[in-house]
């Protein structure tokens, strides 16, 4: 498998896009939904399948859309082409605050275990697979279920995470444990599963889920500060209920203290 050797620069800070250089005949992937901007030149084309090579033939292009499928994503995804002689730029951005993070496969043994919702957008010739729990416990209590994504292949590929970025180099043995919606992804020598946080006060008052990732080494951890799912849980929390009456924000006063801060909604 060989894909596009593309260059990209990554623009902003909260709200990122990256914009990819393509040289003539050099395509990229992207998961519908991300497209920003493009040069004339580029040709825009919708893919049924996951955009990489080795998916030619009917009964190719149905097993790629059905991996799709599995993991919640749409059947298909968005290939852009630049078709003709100088270079041309696309660029994606991300959905809602946080980084994109370049992933060079190649640093990766050509393959790169991911949640099923943070890929964007990678090099023509990649894979966009899934990755089965083999684990029941793992697959009932992970947060991601039974099936998290993988991209394989030997070209660049870019995921989407919330708030900040850590990155943590496991050695052999070395066990991390994180929020199980942490987790943006890790390298494939990473062994992932579940542990039960324990404790009768732990798991009525903690408030933090009764469970939590155990990610032992060798290898590359991602873990982002905000999961999408925690942010939308906290903006529903804070929205109008029925009525139209909200929380104010936490005050004491509730909506006198809507009123003193001009936030009256008259």
């Amino acid at each position: 498998m060989t894909a596009h050797e593309i260059d990209y620069e990554i623009h902003g800070e909260e709200m990122q896009y990256v914009e990819i250089e393509l040289d003539p005949q050099e395509g990229v992937i992207a998961e519908a939904g991300s497209f920003m901007m493009m040069e004339t030149g580029i040709k825009m084309d919708t893919i049924f399948g996951d955009g990489s090579e080795n998916d030619r033939g009917f009964m190719g292009k149905i097993f790629g859309a059905g991996k799709r499928l599995l993991t919640g994503e749409s059947l298909f995804m968005t290939a852009f082409y630049n078709e003709l002689n100088g270079k041309k730029k696309v660029s994606f951005a991300s959905p809602y605050p946080g980084k994109i993070i370049p992933i060079d496969l190649t640093q990766f043994h050509g393959k790169f275990v991911c949640q099923k919702d943070a890929f964007l957008c990678a090099a023509k010739g990649v894979s966009v697979g899934i990755e089965f729990s083999r684990k029941l416990g793992r697959g009932l209590f992970g947060g991601e279920g039974f099936i998290m994504q993988k991209l394989e292949g030997d070209g660049m590929a870019f995921v989407h995470a919330g708030g900040t970025t850590a990155v943590k180099h496991l050695a052999a043995g070395e066990q991390l444990k994180v929020d199980t919606g942490c987790i943006i992804g890790f390298s494939k020598e990473v062994n992932y599963d579940i542990e039960f946080v324990g404790g009768i006060k732990n798991t009525i008052f903690g408030g933090e889920g009764l469970f939590f990732a155990t990610l032992t080494g060798p290898g590359t951890v991602f873990i982002q500060s905000l999961p999408f799912s925690r942010l939308a849980n906290r903006v529903l929390a804070l929205a109008p209920r029925e009525g139209g009456k909200s929380r104010g924000e936490g005050s004491i006063l509730g909506g006198i203290g809507d009123l003193l801060d001009g936030d009256n909604k008259y």
